[in-house]
């Protein structure tokens, strides 16, 4: 929603990019990390995508606990010209093109690829109740287009480049449901509004500008059986928002923005020695460097509402000021910009060598050493430079171990195990308030964590028949647990010049917590037939917080979370927390807000109805089990559920066109899929004791919540067409 938000889960625990954490699950973009925020966005002209699940880091790129996803382009083909275009309509106002040409200028040596994809949409498809709202539709709009080339001079050299660009912009209301449908206790709100209506209180929406260029390049050399590969990658997101305040929708006729401004840049060289043939017939190996450098600069004007008293008397004061009572009097604009003294940088050495025993029996090990330093950093707020967070530098040496033995060709089992290190993360919050709590909220201690991994691999029936199974077991010390609902805090305003305390409500804080994770994942695939496929995938992820002290709305001081339904005045937080600014309790519950059971189940029939034509049907029905979101707040837990998409149509028997009719979410299931706490505008009032010269921190609690739910059922039509080398 922000536009800087993306984010991955394996595993059971979860991944927030707010929280400034290196991710539990790399992103790979043509084999170099890339922001999940980025890739995230738009996908096209994908050739091809690989998982892979446990500790990652002795083979390349980043260090991750959880696993990676890569994403790899289509690559130019030397040989032939081709393309491929394709267009899809649905009945919910989205169109998408995407075309992709490939272009070979000298046979065998240089080749090029173009590709480039559009997409309008109707964003969340929520709406405002608000009659004079200035947008009457969502929208998101979205243009990308890239270029790839590969240079091939020789049989021992091979040199490719890519370079995309990509821009969306976007306009939406956060979507809101009535409290009271959870809460049967809370106030009955003016207007009825549930999940299924999509509507939302603002009056202003949220709009979001994105830029995403992406530079990508890699070097191959290859000589007597081995290869020495350089990939490198720089990429700049720069986004620009203007994002509501009035969250309530507490003021009449005004609303207040914070206006965000983020630029970021990360660059990464990594150089890969491996072989090809195998070394002594029995082994394999890759040895490498990588450096990391990454700088993000944050700016921001945050409106603060100053409003006149309800109630001005006059006398003393004039008639016509005890007519603005109520009225906002000013809006005071704080300019809040972090500053950074350097880069993040992360200098690495990895190596990995896999012993070939036989034909059955398979050794591996490798390990990773890291340094990863990060500068100090400040909050300059006008004049003022707040510390928010120090510098580090730390070293750390991980490793992974893994043993394969195939007792038939079509049985493998196999064991791993493997650590992995995340320096601990500088959450960005802008509130200049910062106690030795609030401090140890936001600048995180480092992870460390180790995982233990079992499995079996198997073909049955002649090949037609495959199951696999995996159990794993991963302990994480100081995991950087994340808040996804805001809590409330002692911040402080600089409405009136001075620093003066405010209701503070807020997710941008988060804990370095133990965390234990157990899962078993499986997987079964049969060709029934030679017309019928069917597939199914499921996963049990059990991951627990034990122990962890989390920051939390904590207003009677017993240490455990409280279920705060309306916000305090600035009084009774400081009565509750006091020069801490903030509440703090130990608990015990899950490391993620996702369902810890799901399962997704695939059927596809396809049967040729003449020579040159193939006819297909498939359905994909994906199951969530029940979850939760903050623990104590049974408001927000999510009952199961599931989502079924239909696919059929024709398509050519080499596969050179397709004509796909599709129906997602068919039996229009709705499911609120977060459920924050009845939403608050905080702002400052001017005080009748200082004569209307001074303010105080003030807040206003809506009948309503802000909410998440399902994407809405959709019907459509997809056509492909491809010519030569697609």
């Amino acid at each position: 929603a922000n536009g800087i938000g993306g984010s991955g889960q394996l595993r059971g625990v979860q991944y927030d990019i707010n929280s400034g954490a290196d991710p539990t699950v790399a992103f790979y973009f043509n084999d170099a990390p890339i922001g999940a925020a980025i890739i995230l966005n738009q996908m096209y002209d994908v050739g091809q995508v690989e998982v892979q699940r446990g500790p990652q880091g002795t083979l390349r790129g980043q260090a991750t606990p959880s696993g990676s996803i890569t994403f790899t382009t289509t690559k130019p083909n030397l040989y032939e010209a081709g393309g491929t275009i394709s267009a899809s309509l649905n009945d919910i106002g989205t169109y998408n093109g995407k075309a992709a040409l490939n272009i070979p200028i000298i046979e065998e040596v240089l080749g090029i690829r173009l590709s480039g994809v559009i997409d309008e949409n109707n964003a969340n498809r929520v709406k405002s109740i608000v009659s004079d709202a200035p947008l009457l539709k969502p929208f998101a709009k979205t243009q990308s287009g890239r270029i790839v080339a590969t240079f091939r001079p020789s049989d021992w050299l091979k040199l490719e480049g890519m370079y995309q660009v990509m821009e969306r912009d976007s306009s939406f209301y956060e979507q809101y449901a009535s409290f009271s449908l959870r809460d049967t206790t809370a106030p009955a709100s003016p207007v009825l509004i549930k999940p299924k209506d999509r509507l939302s209180i603002l009056a202003s929406p949220r709009y979001v500008n994105q830029k995403f260029d992406i530079y990508n390049w890699r070097g191959e050399v290859r000589f007597g059986g081995q290869v020495l590969i350089y990939q490198g990658s720089h990429t700049v997101l720069d986004v620009n928002s203007n994002s509501n305040q009035d969250q309530a929708n507490f003021i009449d006729g005004l609303d207040v923005f914070q206006i965000n401004t983020t630029l970021g840049k990360n660059t990464s060289h990594e150089i890969r020695l491996q072989n090809e043939d195998r070394l002594f017939g029995m082994l394999d190996y890759v040895v490498g460097f990588y450096r990391n450098t990454a700088t993000t600069d944050i700016g921001l004007i945050q409106e603060t509402p100053v409003l006149f008293p309800s109630f001005i008397p006059s006398p003393p004061f004039p008639a016509f000021l005890a007519g603005l009572a109520g009225t906002v009097a000013t809006v005071a604009n704080t300019p809040i910009d972090r500053v950074q003294d350097g880069a993040n940088k992360e200098t690495s050495f990895f190596g990995n060598v896999t012993a070939h025993i036989g034909d059955s029996t398979h050794v591996s090990g490798g390990l990773r050493f890291i340094n990863l330093k990060r500068p100090d950093s400040f909050l300059q707020i006008g004049s003022n430079l707040i510390p928010n967070g120090t510098a580090v530098d730390e070293n750390e040496v991980i490793y992974t171990a893994s043993v394969q033995h195939f007792f038939t060709p079509d049985l493998m089992v196999y064991g791993s195990t493997g650590s992995s290190f995340r320096l601990g993360p500088s959450i960005f919050n802008s509130t200049p308030s910062r106690s030795a709590r609030i401090t140890s909220f936001l600048s995180l201690a480092s992870e460390k964590s180790k995982s233990y991994e079992i499995g079996l691999k198997s073909t049955w029936l002649d090949g037609r028949l495959t199951f696999n199974l995996t159990g794993y077991h991963q302990k994480f010390d100081n995991y950087p647990f994340k808040l996804t609902a805001p809590i409330f805090f002692i911040d402080t305003s600089f409405a009136s010049g001075a620093p003066v305390p405010a209701v503070g409500s807020s997710a941008q804080f988060g804990a370095a917590v133990p965390v234990k994770v157990n899962g078993v994942e499986a997987e079964l695939a049969w060709k029934a037939t030679p017309e019928l496929n069917l597939g199914l995938i499921a996963s049990y992820s059990d991951g627990k917080i034990k122990n962890g002290v989390i920051p939390c709305n904590d207003l009677n001081g017993d240490g455990v979370p409280d279920v705060v339904t309306a916000a305090p005045t600035v009084s009774e937080l400081q009565a509750a927390y006091g020069a801490d600014l903030i509440g703090a309790c130990s608990v015990s519950q899950r490391s993620s807000f996702q369902p810890p059971f799901s399962a997704t189940a695939q059927a596809e029939y396809a049967f040729p109805v003449s020579g040159r034509i193939d006819a297909f049907a498939r359905g994909l029905f994906s199951y969530f089990g029940s979850s939760k979101g903050e623990p104590t707040n049974a408001f927000d837990d999510v009952d199961s559920y599931g989502l079924l998409n239909l696919f059929a149509g024709l398509r050519g028997s080499e596969g050179e066109w397709e004509l796909n009719f599709f129906a997602k979410n068919v039996f229009d299931v709705v499911k609120a899929t977060t459920f924050n706490p009845p939403a608050t505008t905080s702002y400052q009032e001017l005080t009748l004791a200082s004569g209307l010269r001074g303010t105080q921190g003030k807040s206003f609690t809506s009948p309503y919540s802000v909410i998440t739910t399902t994407p809405p059922r959709e019907f459509g039509i997809n056509l492909r067409l491809s010519f030569g080398s697609r």
